[in-house]
């Protein structure tokens, strides 16, 4: 057999070399995050929810979904470890850059000009959603082109 016959298959263990190594690196990343859990430390699930961690056990973590809710899930089920601030700003709104003088309304009443305008309901123009008929829509059709019936393009 010749080198050019052999070179697509040292490619492709080449290859599969390269995907495994990257492999096992990220799951050695994620395995050395899960190590560093600590209880009362933010996390968020691989299906997303975000919890604090109450108990670790060796192959489990006790996590508290929400106030006195706990729930038993398999270490591996935890996606990240969030960072106390992170976590806060996620699920508690709180924002270490917020201005104080910003004030954010409830609705938008305040945007509209309400002293402007005083209408009511009842003021409202009326639509009118009765049915045309057949003669007036056609007559509009006829005057499409912006001449009156019978006028021709002579010149």
């Amino acid at each position: 057999m010749s080198i050019v016959t052999l070179l697509p298959f040292i490619v492709l263990i080449g290859a599969m070399f390269l995907m495994t190594r990257s492999a096992k690196k990220k799951q050695q990343a994620a395995a050395q995050m899960r190590d560093e859990m600590q209880p009362g430390t933010g996390v968020r699930t691989i299906g997303g929810m975000y919890a604090t961690v109450k108990e670790i056990g060796d192959e489990t973590v006790l996590l508290e979904v929400a106030p006195g809710v706990h729930a038993v899930y398999a270490k591996n089920a935890i996606g990240a470890v969030l960072e106390d601030s992170e976590y806060n700003r996620i699920v508690h709104g709180d924002d270490e850059e917020s201005d104080t003088d910003t004030v954010v309304p409830d609705d938008a009443s305040s945007l509209t000009e309400a002293a402007e305008d005083t209408r009511t309901v009842e003021d409202a123009p009326k639509a009118d959603l009765t049915k045309k008929s057949d003669a007036a829509e056609t007559g509009a059709e006829g005057q499409k082109d912006g001449k009156a019936d019978g006028e021709t393009d002579a010149k």
